[in-house]
């Protein structure tokens, strides 16, 4: 079918091609979720949304960089249906959940009389 023959060094080749191929898949998709990883990291109240704009916004490249940069922002905002104690554990338990840790069920406090 070809008018040459295929040898060693035609091979070696393709493997490297097929290597390159498959390490810059690789660094690309590290690269996509990286905003989202940072925002766990940080134990960002959004941490959800970041990571879902850093992968959604991947390809038009400018999303990714509006999630990375919120994934730095420092956020002074306050729940206001939640009082501050109450606030810090729920967004411990959705960064353990983001994490693919095991979310412990709540234990209610029996009422006071």
């Amino acid at each position: 079918m070809l008018s040459f023959e295929l040898d060693f060094w035609d091979y070696a080749t393709f493997a490297a091609m097929l290597l390159a191929l498959i390490a810059v898949t690789v660094v690309l998709l590290w690269v996509a979720g990286l905003p989202g990883r940072i925002a766990i990291a940080r134990k960002h109240p959004d941490a959800e949304a970041v990571k879902l704009l850093g992968w959604a916004g991947f390809l038009p490249v400018v999303p990714w960089i509006q999630a990375f940069v919120w994934a730095f922002k420092p956020t002074n905002v306050i729940d206001i249906r939640r009082f501050p104690r109450e606030e810090t554990k729920a967004i411990d338990k959705d960064i353990a959940r983001l994490s693919g840790q095991s979310v412990e069920p709540e234990k209610e406090a029996p009422p006071e009389p």
